[in-house]
């Protein structure tokens, strides 16, 4: 499902009126397209809702608890961005579109804004490996004057595919007015406007459209069967090598005893010192490894003084009368203590 996103961080740029347009060359050449408004004075959702119902059908989003979803059986989408688009906005919206069009309007203030959004798109993984495409589209340009030249001489500078320019015409007004397009009336009515989206229709058809020399190789890839490997000749099993008739007897014969010295077998079992058992000598050890080990010590905090440190070995006590001087002399250097933590108590 291709997705094509118009995109400018200027207003006025011409954003709704090039994303309505495509989206009616899409429904003409039979495709099912949706027209996707993230903008939020949602200018093209209210186009389509004057749009006739005897002209190709171009859907809007679906809504569906509250979120924004492409409506089932879509094969193609347009979206219409809001101006300012940048940072994390911008490279969620290039994450879902294939196709980038930025429409520049003839002057060194449009030009100036789009060459910083295209820098940004060029810092995005996907526009820098070429899976997102970036073209610049001319709007509102006057053919007569050397604007065409100078926004051609400007993406080519800066590496931008430049597909061609429209010019202001009242055609364009009075047809979104009607929720129409210029691809909704005869082709002898607007014959010099239609001529100007030739170029960009003949750089967007490729993009969108499916190579059936390529679908047909993959259908026909799909239902080849999958060569198996002739099968090898069953070898036949092999007995195991017979072992020498020593090694079979050591392989069963029982694990010598540990030999014992003489004076210990000359011994009777019952004046032999029985062992000392493990756990009298275990435990002491254990307490002891518990005993010598440090436990942290612990600040306790009252409503009124923080009280000394004191570890599990001494008891808490108050501070005698005669080491009050010193602490009320740490008291005044040590930090001031919040308010909330003079509510707890121990």
């Amino acid at each position: 499902m291709p997705v094509i996103a118009v995109v400018n961080r200027k207003g006025g740029s011409g954003k709704s009126t090039l994303a309505a347009h495509l989206a009616a060359w899409c429904a003409h050449q039979g495709s099912a397209v949706m027209l996707g408004d993230v903008d939020r004075q949602q200018s093209t959702r209210s186009w389509l809702r004057k749009r006739n119902e005897a002209l190709p059908a171009i859907a809007p989003w679906t809504v569906d608890q509250n979120i924004l979803r492409v409506p089932a059986g879509i094969t193609h989408v347009i979206l219409d961005t809001p101006g300012g688009l940048h940072g994390f906005d911008l490279a969620r919206m290039v994450m879902f579109a294939d196709i980038i069009l930025m429409p520049v309007c003839g002057s060194a203030f449009d030009r100036e804004s789009a060459a910083d959004c295209h820098a940004e798109l060029l810092a995005l993984p996907r526009v820098a490996s070429g899976r997102c495409k970036v073209a610049c589209i001319g709007m509102r340009i006057d053919t007569r004057t050397r604007t065409p030249q100078v926004l051609k001489d400007w993406a080519t500078g800066l590496g931008m595919p430049f597909l061609g320019v429209l010019r202001e015409s009242q055609a364009y007004v009075q047809c979104l007015e009607r929720g129409m397009t210029l691809f909704d009336l005869p082709a002898d009515r607007v014959p010099t406007d239609l001529r100007q989206w030739q170029p960009i229709l003949g750089w967007l058809e490729p993009q969108l459209a499916i190579s059936p020399a390529a679908a047909g190789s993959a259908g026909h890839a799909a239902q080849a069967p999958a060569t198996t490997p002739a099968p090898q000749a069953a070898r036949p099993p092999q007995m195991p090598a017979a072992l020498p008739s020593r090694l079979l007897a050591a392989r069963h014969a029982p694990p010598p005893a540990p030999s014992r010295p003489a004076a210990a077998l000359a011994t009777p079992a019952s004046a032999r010192p029985a062992p000392a058992p493990l756990v009298r000598e275990t435990a002491p050890v254990a307490q002891r490894m518990l005993a010598s080990r440090p436990l942290p010590a612990v600040t306790r905090i009252t409503n009124t003084r923080v009280l000394d440190r004191v570890s599990s070995s001494n008891a808490l006590r108050n501070t005698p009368a005669a080491t009050q001087a010193t602490e009320a002399s740490q008291a005044q250097e040590a930090p001031h203590i919040p308010s909330f933590l003079k509510l707890v108590k121990c």
